[in-house]
């Protein structure tokens, strides 16, 4: 619990197996109430290594449902639980546990409904070791997306993200895809249901054993951001239907 709230990781994962433990050792279990891990039929042993660490709940997917899909089942089954509070964290070790407790706070105290952390505030994302390529595209797509949304954000992509309750049950996330375009379809909700996003600087760590996407996934992903945006923007003039706001 923090601040009388109850707070539920959970974490999407798909051939996490080298880089579980060392995501799992990380997060506070003295305010985390509940920790889920979603398996989204891995090639690996990633649900046997959850179970070994003691995972409070090991759901295993029996095909790959994608990476939208497997956000779905997390966000399903914390609130099935009664979370108060909501937060994913990828088990690649690509962002810090250590976050939860300044992120969750934020939430716990009524700031926000919703609390991203960022790799662009600050240096963590160079730092870290992000390639300049997708640092240049991150900052370019987020731009765009910036002026077509009406927001500022330091970015749209990352994928360590914290949510109430209350946001979570006021989107209509099964409407979404299933696809890696869920996280940007998800904070556009956000912004179009009218809830506050805070941001916090997150150090972030590439390595060959981070889960990334690369190739013709990578095309298809920014390819979606920009439709995506533009659709949000004729929704807000009232010239599509205005799938963003529940």
């Amino acid at each position: 619990m923090i601040k009388g709230k109850k707070l539920v990781i959970v974490m999407p994962a798909y051939n996490a197996a080298l880089t579980l433990e060392q995501t799992f050792r990380e997060i506070p279990l003295d305010i985390v109430d509940e920790v889920i891990l979603v398996d989204d039929a891995s090639s690996d042993n990633t649900s046997e290594e959850a179970q070994r660490l003691g995972v409070h709940h090991v759901i295993v997917h029996d095909s790959n449902k994608g990476y939208g899909g497997n956000q779905k089942t997390c966000y399903r089954e914390a609130l099935a639980l009664g979370a108060d509070i909501v937060i994913m964290v990828h088990p690649d070790y690509q962002y810090t546990p250590k976050l939860i407790r300044a992120m969750s706070s934020l939430i716990a105290e009524d700031v926000f409904d919703c609390v991203l952390g960022s790799r662009i505030l600050g240096a963590g994302a160079l730092k870290g070791g992000m390639p300049i390529h997708k640092y240049v595209a991150n900052r370019c797509l987020t731009f765009i997306q910036n002026v077509l949304a009406g927001y500022k954000l330091s970015e749209y992509h990352t994928g360590y993200r914290a949510f109430s309750a209350r946001l979570l049950n006021r989107l209509n996330l099964e409407e979404n895809s299933d696809d890696f375009i869920f996280d940007n379809q998800m904070l556009l909700q956000i912004i179009g249901n009218g809830f506050d996003i805070g941001e916090v600087t997150c150090p972030t760590r590439y390595a060959s054993d981070a889960s990334s996407i690369a190739g013709w996934p990578v095309i298809r992903y920014g390819f979606g951001v920009l439709v995506e945006s533009v659709k949000f923007r004729l929704a807000k003039m009232g010239l599509l239907n205005n799938t963003y706001r529940s």
